[in-house]
């Protein structure tokens, strides 16, 4: 019999209560901006295992080491890792113009009347290729305030739009944190996972463009956006994104992507071989800070495993969610709860991911429908909550350019999220089994 130890549970409660509760205190009560990303979370997740090491007092200390490290000893956290660090290079690399150029060049040739589904579309292809949501919003938001500015758009219809094809591209990316948490916690090929996630991501994003170009039909227009652009800076991301689909090792995909955006850089003067090298580090550097969450949990949750915790919490989930279709319910919840309390979607499913493991295995459910559940859920939370990064970057980028716009003005343009809810509940329930397997 497996233990079942409720109290096993503390250590994730005590990082929640100092990570979740200090960002409220930064974000809404000392209102500092982007409070909740003030907060070292990697500090939070050391005082989270502190607390299992003085759990368990029959376990020496040595003996609580162990356990973490065969935590950490696993191919999938190893592999996790690289990608997370080569990924980074990638996008150092590429840099900001490459999206850009994406963009200028669909407003080009499209009619100023679809300006803000070419926004959506743009953000939806630039956060495939890049995989990064925040990194997307943080490029294309300027664009869409000057889009809004200059054809009459409303700014919050343009915002919402670009947020909600980051959020697309953020769930079906192959080099997105999520995409490579989710597929390597559960022991899935990224290839199945996105064939898992397209169905479900997709009709959402086609309701969703369908919702945009209904609202600018009925706009009056005032003119459009023109700015220069290089075409073939897109090159490494159409490589990485066609790799990616074809089913190329990750590995294999993302130095494609790194020697053809380096090639590119340099032969078009954009920037200085000792720069790009720059690039280079500053890009896996960014990762760092991730990489140390995923080992952090990993080591945390070896010992909640160890103590009890999971199959106490299993436990209560057995009690609520009942049958297969219920168990997939209960994990996209799960993940769904942890990234309301993170606010950030990479670490709640590298939290959640133990956990869906074994409730993979209790419900009988494919890993790669694992994989795709935690990444959708995440992605569903994150890119409404009004705390997430993705709000809080975009309503920087557009404050900083003299607009006022708050969060509970872009809410209401957020239709993405809520379609994909939808989509995930009727591939969850509608859908017969056969088509998820």
């Amino acid at each position: 019999m497996k233990k079942n130890n409720p109290k096993a549970l503390l250590p994730i409660g005590v990082f929640l209560v100092l990570y979740l509760g200090l960002g409220i205190l930064f974000e809404y009560v000392m209102k500092i901006p982007m409070g909740f990303y003030n907060i070292p979370i990697v500090t939070a997740f050391l005082a989270g295992i502190l607390t299992a090491c003085l759990q368990n007092k029959e376990l020496k200390f040595d003996d609580k080491l162990e356990i973490m490290a065969q935590g950490l000893a696993d191919k999938n956290i190893i592999t996790m890792l690289l990608i997370f660090l080569v990924a980074g290079t990638f996008v150092g690399v590429v840099g900001r113009s490459s999206a850009e150029s994406v963009a200028y060049f669909m407003l080009s040739i499209i009619p100023a009347r679809f300006a803000v589904a070419v926004l959506f579309v743009v953000a939806c292809f630039v956060s495939t290729a890049m995989g990064t949501s925040v990194g997307t919003i943080t490029l294309i938001t300027p664009i869409a305030a000057a889009v809004s500015a200059a054809s009459g758009f409303s700014l919050p219809l343009c915002v919402g739009s670009v947020m909600g094809g980051a959020m697309f591209g953020d769930n079906l990316s192959f080099i997105s944190d999520t995409t490579i948490a989710a597929c390597n916690g559960q022991g899935c090929a990224m290839k199945d996972k996105f064939r898992e996630n397209f169905g479900i991501a997709l009709p959402a994003a086609l309701v969703t463009l369908v919702l945009i170009l209904v609202l600018s039909m009925s706009t009056d227009l005032s003119g459009a956006v023109t700015q220069e652009y290089n075409l073939i800076q897109i090159i490494p991301y159409v490589l990485v994104l066609i790799g990616g689909i074809v089913g190329i090792n990750v590995f294999v995909v993302l130095l494609v992507g790194i020697v053809s955006g380096a090639v590119i850089m340099l032969a078009t003067g954009q920037i200085a071989p000792v720069d790009l090298i720059g690039n280079m580090g500053s890009g896996a550097a960014g990762m760092f800070e991730t990489c140390m969450v995923a080992v952090l949990v990993s080591a945390m949750c070896a010992l909640i495993r160890e103590y009890g915790g999971f199959e106490a919490l299993l436990s209560a989930i057995r009690k609520v969610f009942k049958g297969k279709k219920g168990g997939q319910l209960g994990m996209g919840l799960l993940v769904c709860a942890m990234d309301i309390a993170t606010a950030n979607n990479t670490v709640a499913i590298v939290m959640a991911n133990p956990i869906a493991a074994e409730m993979s295995e209790e419900y009988g459910i494919s890993n790669k429908k694992a994989a795709s559940l935690l990444d959708t859920f995440s992605c569903i939370s994150q890119g409404a909550i009004p705390y997430g990064a993705q709000m809080l970057v975009a309503l920087s980028a557009v404050n900083e350019l003299g607009y006022e716009l708050s969060a509970f003005d872009v809410i209401p343009k957020l239709f993405y999220p809520g379609l994909l809810l939808i989509s995930s509940l009727i591939f969850i329930f509608v859908i017969p089994d056969r088509k998820n397997m």
